[in-house]
């Protein structure tokens, strides 16, 4: 097998739709790439949609697992970019949801050619407190509190994230869906996965991002209040932000419609 089709192998990389430019789908923690199934309809109308699994969540090939990689987030932008070349890639539109926005910065500053745009759905670049200047939304006291129920029991750490992510007020159909996407993660890589994106701090790489950004985020994210997107959008140069009525950390999920419309616009 080549290199190429390893690469597309051991991430699940599916491809749909067939516009002249390129979406890259890029989900987020503890998701896959089903989660994105609200929006995709729609948008393979206009675009040709690249879709994919980190090697360690959804349908990917978990035997390429290896924790020195993927122990930070810098070896999820590896994933990116070398599916980018695998499939090809230049000028592409980067949609990253949560931690991926992140990740796909990295691999936008990387490899500037990759992508022209970069759509980050509900970012964070940071998720500590460090007062009086900067609120993630979480004491790291919390966080490490959180991470440790990861070890001591897992469903039931699935049980109490899930509806903090994906928003009390939406339907339990979904907060069951991403609960149990969390719960067939191996604990191990989920836990790894969830150090990488809660106790980093990337805040320093939003100036570096030349690529013009849109921020999409909700009005009430348990995860992301809006003084996040209002900061990431003052770091990053080129940048617009819609702040969305909605509450949750997946608006590709909850409200599909109320985000096609600036994505469209501004991929077009």
């Amino acid at each position: 097998m080549s290199h190429s089709n390893a690469v597309l192998v051991r991430n699940n990389v599916k491809l749909i739709g067939n516009g002249s430019k390129t979406l890259v789908l890029a989900h987020g923690f503890g998701c896959d790439q089903n989660m994105w199934r609200f929006v995709t309809p729609e948008l393979m109308k206009h675009f040709t949609i690249v879709l994919f699994d980190y090697v360690g969540s959804g349908a990917s090939d978990i035997s390429q697992y290896s924790k020195k990689r993927y122990g930070q987030l810098e070896g999820y932008a590896e994933d990116i970019i070398e599916i980018c070349d695998a499939l090809h890639l230049s000028d592409a539109i980067f949609i990253g949801h949560s931690v991926s926005s992140i990740i796909g910065a990295i691999a936008a500053i990387q490899k500037p050619k990759l992508f022209s745009k970069l759509v980050m759905v509900c970012p964070s670049p940071c998720f500590l407190n460090f007062p009086p200047d900067y609120f993630g939304g979480f004491d790291k006291e919390d966080l490490l509190e959180l991470l440790n129920l990861m070890d001591k029991n897992y469903i039931g750490w699935a049980n109490y994230l899930a509806p903090l992510v994906m928003g009390t007020t939406n339907s339990d159909e979904l907060i069951g869906e991403l609960s149990g996407s969390f719960c067939s993660t191996d604990p191990v890589i989920a836990k790894s996965f969830a150090e990488a994106t809660f106790l980093s701090d990337y805040r320093y790489l939003l100036k570096e991002i030349t690529q013009p950004c849109l921020i999409l985020q909700s009005e009430n994210d348990a995860l992301a209040a809006t003084s996040v997107g209002e900061f990431i959008a003052s770091e990053i140069a080129h940048s617009e932000l819609n702040i969305i009525a909605a509450h949750g950390h997946c608006l590709h999920m909850t409200h599909p419609e109320a985000i096609l419309n600036s994505i469209m616009k501004f991929a077009k």
